[in-house]
C-alpha cells in the first residue's frame, strides 16, 4: 500500500507561505487544502493546523452525501466563511454519513484568527475568495484510489468512482489547480511553490 506520510518539507513550505499571506476572510487567515480524494489532504491539513495553531475544519462534514460535492461549496461559504469574515462565530450543518441525512446538531466554530479548511472544494468558487493561501494536494489516480479503498473497503469503490466524476467536473469548471499558490504531490514527485 502506498503511504501518505506527512512530509515536513511540504508542511514547512505551506506554513511559510501562510506566514506571509494576507487574510481574505475578514481578519481570519484561511488556508484551503484542496485536491482530489485520497491525495493526502487530511494529513497535511492536520500537520499545518498544528504548526499554525489553527482550527481545522473538514469538508467531509459538509458534503450532503455521495452526490453532494458541488452543493458543499455554498454551504461552507454561508455557514462558516461569511460569519467568520464578519468577526462572528459560525455554525455549519454536518452530514451524518451513517444515516445518509443531515445530523440534528450543527457544528459550532468559534471565531478564530487562523483556520485550515480541508477537503475537495475548499478553494473552489466563492470559497476560494476567502482563502489567503490555496494549497493543491495531488497524487496519481491509481495511488489515490488504492489509498481510499484500503481505508474505506472494496464495497466503497462505486462511491469513489461516482465521487471522482464529480471532482473532475468541479475542478475543470473552476480551474482549481491552476489557481493554487502551492502544489504538493504526496508521492514525492514534486512540490511546486507558485
Amino acid at each position: 500500500m502506498t503511504s501518505t506520510p506527512t512530509d515536513d518539507r511540504a508542511v514547512d513550505v505551506v506554513v511559510g507561505l501562510a506566514g506571509r499571506a494576507t487574510p481574505r476572510c475578514g481578519d481570519v487567515l484561511v488556508v484551503a487544502v484542496d485536491g482530489p480524494s485520497g491525495a493526502g489532504k487530511t494529513r497535511l491539513a492536520r500537520a499545518v493546523g498544528r504548526r499554525l495553531g489553527a482550527r481545522v475544519v473538514h469538508m467531509d462534514d459538509v458534503y450532503p452525501g455521495w452526490d453532494g460535492l458541488a452543493d458543499a461549496v455554498p454551504l461552507v461559504v454561508e455557514g462558516l466563511l461569511e460569519p467568520l469574515a464578519r468577526g462572528e462565530d459560525a455554525a455549519y450543518r454536518r452530514w451524518d454519513w451513517v444515516h445518509d441525512r443531515w445530523a440534528t446538531r450543527r457544528r459550532d466554530v468559534r471565531w478564530v484568527p487562523r483556520l485550515v479548511l480541508e477537503g475537495v472544494g475548499s478553494s473552489v468558487g466563492a470559497a476560494g475568495a476567502f482563502a489567503a493561501l490555496r494549497v493543491w494536494v495531488e497524487a496519481p489516480r491509481a495511488v489515490r484510489f488504492e489509498r481510499g479503498i484500503a481505508r474505506d473497503g472494496e464495497a466503497y469503490r462505486p462511491h469513489w468512482e461516482r465521487w471522482a466524476r464529480q471532482e473532475a467536473a468541479l475542478f475543470a469548471g473552476d480551474g482549481t489547480r491552476s489557481r493554487a499558490d502551492v502544489v504538493v504531490d504526496t508521492t514525492g514527485a514534486h512540490r511546486v511553490p507558485r
